[in-house]
């Protein structure tokens, strides 16, 4: 497969993976940019590894994690353009959009491997070695992060949204 082919296949699902890691759509399309373009001279190199959009998808983790680092943290701004086509529709109802807004806000505001660590957990549903791999650390790391997110997560809802798991 060919660099073209490669970007004209998976440029949708590249952008929108960045978005979910990034949490703005605007940094999503610059990350991948920045990757792609190190991707096209490496191509014939990447291309030959058993799975190109993995890496690919490693580099878009790494270079989020050193654009954050070269930036001072400020506040993502969540927008409607975050939410559309990224996560599944929940039925049309205000009160299950507006528990669903506010747990994407209250992600937006984890620090950056947090939610780097959710967005592969949750959104790309991989396993915690491989979050481990494209991260490039140890997966006890992993679940450190993991837990504190979620940890942190539950901490910041209103307790009418917490479940317990006892039932009612």
């Amino acid at each position: 497969m060919t660099f073209e082919e490669f970007v004209s296949a998976r440029l949708g699902v590249l952008v929108r993976y960045a978005t979910v890691v990034t949490w703005d759509p605007h940094l999503a399309e610059d990350i991948i940019q920045n990757v792609l373009v190190r991707a096209q001279s490496r191509w014939p190199r990447i291309s030959r590894m058993e799975a190109p959009e993995l890496y690919v998808k490693r580099m878009v983790v790494n270079e989020f994690l050193s654009w954050r680092r070269r930036r001072a943290a400020r506040t993502v701004p969540l927008t409607g353009e975050v939410l559309d086509g990224f996560l599944p529709s929940a039925p049309d109802h205000i009160v299950q959009r507006d528990d669903r807004d506010a747990m994407l806000r209250l992600i937006a505001t984890l620090p950056p491997r947090q939610r780097a660590v959710i967005a592969l957990r949750f959104y790309e549903d991989l396993t915690v070695d491989q979050i481990a791999e494209i991260l490039g650390c140890r997966t006890v790391t992993v679940r450190t992060h993991l837990s504190r997110a979620l940890a942190s997560l539950q901490n910041a809802l209103p307790a009418t949204l917490v479940t317990t798991g006892e039932p009612s």
